[in-house]
């Protein structure tokens, strides 16, 4: 009997042992989530690791083309590069900045898109069949991107005022908000940009979830959002064309289905590990657009299945991170603008992954923070930077922060004599919101009590 017991007992521990240290390891990411700063720094390092490897991808996709029209390979890069360190800058300042200031900037911002939108009509210019640039000398603006952001700025700002009193009506619910976005979906439709005017509406949905809207209007919203594309795919032959395309893009592999074709193309080429940084042989005029909509499949072409896959888990992490932030911060306006924010971020990039996979059909939308263009990264970068912002709001993060010490921005900024004006702004935003939030929390007490 003991000898029996001594022999089962090395089998034992064996069978043990794998499921202990899983344990433990599950104990240990627990542990790391329970961090009050893992929001920020998960925001943080995906952003920067995406935004990396964004203007590395854009100096491969564009050279050959850049080349060709400019005699530079890398005057697009350079560009992409200038834009990135301003949103970097403006993702910084915007870190800084208390939930107050984007709660009033999302009006002014709303009725400046409109205004810019209503002058792509008139003084913008056509490329490609689509009217959505204003170009004002060396620069070319696209006010949609900024559009994305003041919608779910002012929605999040409209909605959690309403909130504020109580349960809201779906009537309550829907206007302004849903005129509002009308205007600017209509705006963006006029300049047949049918990609960001679902990234509109994925803000739209989002906004609504949140706040509690009831399924039954969800259900009669998304039944008047399906006729409406099937009305506009009908007027439009060149969606009809594109819709044919993505059914079956090899059935006219030279012409509405080429850009797909290329694109699959590229993306198989790649293999597991891809063919090597700079490698692409579709940039070489064979890939329509491959420094933006579909980078993408420059990227499967040159990194393989494993660096898309680690694009795949950096903008889910990201998505991840932005949804923490909603759900362990007590304000009803971050909370929305959070949600809102992952929709519009991550909903881009899962559309603009499966038009160049072929599981959707080609939108024409940008990948977010990797493909080239400065009017659709900076908006991108603020709102990421406003992600910061919140992330600092929760449980003990403040503390965490003023605990590590001044960062390397700081530090910078001390150098030049600035430090100590920026450190007493941030004190005197903070102690604002720390009486905004007694405030709120009396109040919300008072009700209780009623």
């Amino acid at each position: 009997m003991s000898a029996t017991s001594t022999e089962d007992r090395p089998r034992q521990s064996a069978v043990e042992g794998p499921s202990s240290w899983a344990r433990e390891q599950l104990a240990a990411l627990r542990e790391l989530l329970g961090k009050p700063l893992t929001t920020y720094y998960l925001i943080l390092g995906c952003s920067a690791l995406l935004l990396a490897l964004g203007l590395m991808m854009v100096l491969s996709a564009s050279s050959i083309e850049a080349m060709q029209k400019t005699g530079n390979p890398f005057s697009w890069f350079i560009k992409q590069s200038f834009s990135a360190a301003l949103g970097v800058l403006v993702m910084w300042g915007c870190s800084r900045l208390p939930h107050r200031v984007f709660r009033w900037a999302g009006y002014p911002l709303m009725a400046l898109s409109i205004i810019a939108l209503v002058m792509v009509l008139f003084i913008g210019s056509s490329e490609l069949g689509a009217q959505r640039w204003i170009y004002v000398g060396p620069l070319t603006l696209q006010p949609s991107e900024p559009a994305k952001l003041g919608l779910a700025l002012w929605g999040a700002d409209l909605l959690a005022r309403r909130a504020r009193h109580g349960r809201i009506e779906w009537r309550h619910m829907l206007i302004p908000l849903m005129p509002g976005t009308a205007i600017l979906a209509v705006m963006v439709m006029l300049g047949r940009d049918l990609g960001t005017t679902l990234v509109l509406f994925m803000i739209f949905l989002a906004l609504l979830w949140v706040v509690g809207a009831p399924i039954k209007l969800f259900a009669g919203i998304l039944s008047l959002a399906v006729l409406a594309a099937i009305i506009m795919i009908k007027v439009e032959p060149y969606r009809m064309a594109r819709i044919g395309a993505f059914l079956d893009p090899w059935a006219d592999a030279q012409g509405a289905g080429y850009q797909a074709v290329q694109g699959q193309i590229a993306m198989g080429s790649g293999g597991w590990f891809g063919l090597g940084l700079g490698s692409s042989r579709a940039k070489w005029s064979w890939l329509p657009h491959g420094e933006s909509d579909f980078i993408f499949a420059i990227l499967g072409e040159e990194l393989g299945l494993m660096g898309t896959l680690v694009v795949v888990a950096l903008f889910g992490l990201l998505g991840y991170a932005g949804l923490r932030v909603a759900t362990r911060v007590n304000d009803a306006f971050v909370r929305l603008a959070a949600a809102a924010i992952v929709a519009w971020i991550a909903g881009q990039a899962i559309v603009n992954m499966g038009a160049v996979l072929g599981v959707l059909p080609i939108t024409g939308i940008p990948l977010p923070l990797v493909s080239y263009g400065g009017s659709a990264l900076l908006p991108t970068l603020a709102a990421l930077g406003m992600l910061l912002s919140f992330a600092k709001r929760e449980p003990g993060a403040r503390e965490a922060l003023a605990a590590r010490g001044p960062g390397p921005a700081a530090r910078a900024l001390s150098w030049l004599g600035l430090g100590r004006a920026v450190r007493a702004r941030s004190r005197a935003g903070s102690r604002a919101e720390s009486r905004a939030e007694s405030r709120a929390g009396s109040r919300a007490g008072r009700e209780a009590r009623r």
